[in-house]
């Protein structure tokens, strides 16, 4: 990095140097309220009320730590997290890992896309065979002929309208105290609907493909000040850690806050009205009327379109940077399409994948919380090798994790792992 780019990066105006250093954490924190991850905040606060909101306080230490360990990774190694594996691991470990993330990954692109469609026939009558091949050509045609940072740029400003969230469980009057008692003291059960609610709602919160992303994302963006070679990336100074703590926080915040709201809004609005069931997307987009009556349909539209178009190429990029790196390929969302040809082909490959799987006519909502279960079952063996890997002094050397990380990570595999189990156990 020139001298200039790191004094602007840290600059003596804390405000100014906080905003600069938003970068991979961030998106991350954004695209993790993915349309799934809506639908199945919705879900949980519609047929448990306020029984799920613990998970939001419980989640962001143990979800933060976790993208936090795969910042470190990336920014240690000068790898993404599939390459640092193909480096120091049997292959079989990366082909196990590169398919749990393939399977996760279609299914939940083809859930976002079937929720954006739904959406857009909310508003305007379109039928997803419509629609789902629409969006699925202009996510391809944005990442591979414009910069995903630009892209991005543009749409997380339509996420801004997850916060209407906020408002609208303030307007909705909840009974705070027994939102507080919700809170402070869980009332955990073992039947099925509840332990599965339990698994959708950790899946897409500490969701598989975040792994990847966050690691990838820490490469790229030091690709993009000038460390082309991994020996130029390899290393990390404080600054830079700290710098990705105070930005995957910053991310994991602002992703449980929605999260917690969503929740809120539908137990004070859906749940407290008998309504315990959401099979479209117009009885979801109900828990908005408080705060805006018959247009809480358009806002939660647009919010749900937004965070898909945020949300799939992340899902597309993390899948198609881990098989890149399986192979040694080239990879980057900003490498042009012929230098990128093979890693445009799997980011094409998985979108159109998930398309096609939309054909099936599987009702949008339902889709997305199952994807949500699906990634909640895939995820503790990822966190294991997550783990793995970042307390291998071969690999990590002085920055292996420390105890604190090693506490929140081992706990996100454990609550994972017990999830998983439980849900099997209640299922069977």
């Amino acid at each position: 990095m020139s001298d200039i780019q790191e004094t602007d990066r840290h600059s003596h105006n804390p405000l100014v140097r906080y905003f600069r250093i938003l970068g991979p954490g961030l998106v991350t924190g954004a695209s993790d309220d993915d349309p799934s991850g809506i639908t199945t905040y919705s879900v949980a606060g519609a047929s448990l009320g306020y029984g799920m909101l613990w998970t939001a306080l419980a989640t962001f230490p143990l979800m933060a730590a976790v993208q936090l360990i795969c910042a470190r990774i990336g920014l240690v190694t000068g790898r993404g997290l599939a390459a640092t594996i193909r480096s120091h691991y049997p292959r079989p470990f990366l082909y196990v890992a590169c398919l749990l993330l393939l399977v996760a990954n279609v299914f939940n692109i083809a859930a976002d896309l079937a929720g954006m469609a739904d959406a857009t026939r909310l508003l305007t009558g379109v039928p997803s065979l419509v629609s789902v091949p629409a969006f699925g050509l202009v996510i391809l045609l944005a990442t591979v002929y414009m910069t995903y940072a630009r892209f991005a740029q543009y749409l997380k400003w339509l996420t801004a309208v997850l916060f209407a969230y906020v408002i609208a469980a303030f307007l909705a009057r909840p009974d705070w105290r027994q939102v507080a008692a919700a809170i402070l003291v869980p009332s955990l059960r073992g039947d099925a609907p509840y332990v599965t609610t339990l698994v959708a709602v950790l899946g897409t919160t500490i969701s598989p493909y975040l792994f990847f992303w966050q690691a990838s994302q820490e490469v790229e963006e030091e690709k993009a000040r000038g460390r082309r070679t991994i020996a130029q990336r390899r290393g990390a100074t404080a600054h830079e850690l700290a710098d990705a703590r105070l930005d995957v926080a910053t991310g994991m915040f602002f992703s449980n806050l929605v999260m917690f709201f969503i929740m809120l809004a539908t137990g004070a609005t859906l749940h407290r009205a008998g309504r315990v069931e959401i099979e479209t997307a117009r009885q979801a987009a109900d828990a908005l009327r408080p705060l805006a009556g018959d247009a809480a349909y358009l806002l939660f539209a647009v919010g749900l379109i937004g965070t898909g178009l945020l949300a799939v190429p992340v899902l597309a990029g993390s899948a198609s940077f881990a098989v890149a790196e399986l192979f040694d390929w080239s990879a980057g969302l900003d490498l042009s399409p012929r230098r990128g040809r093979r890693f445009y082909l799997v980011f094409a490959g998985a979108v159109a994948a998930g398309m096609l799987l939309d054909l099936a006519g599987t009702n949008p909502i339902r889709m997305l919380f199952l994807c949500a279960v699906l990634n909640g079952l895939l995820a503790p063996p990822l966190l294991l090798l997550v783990m793995l890997v970042s307390n291998n002094r071969a690999i990590m050397g002085e920055h292996a994790n420390g105890p604190w990380l090693n506490v929140l990570g081992w706990s996100a595999t454990a609550a994972m792992s017990l999830a998983a189990v439980a849900f099997f156990a209640t299922s069977l």
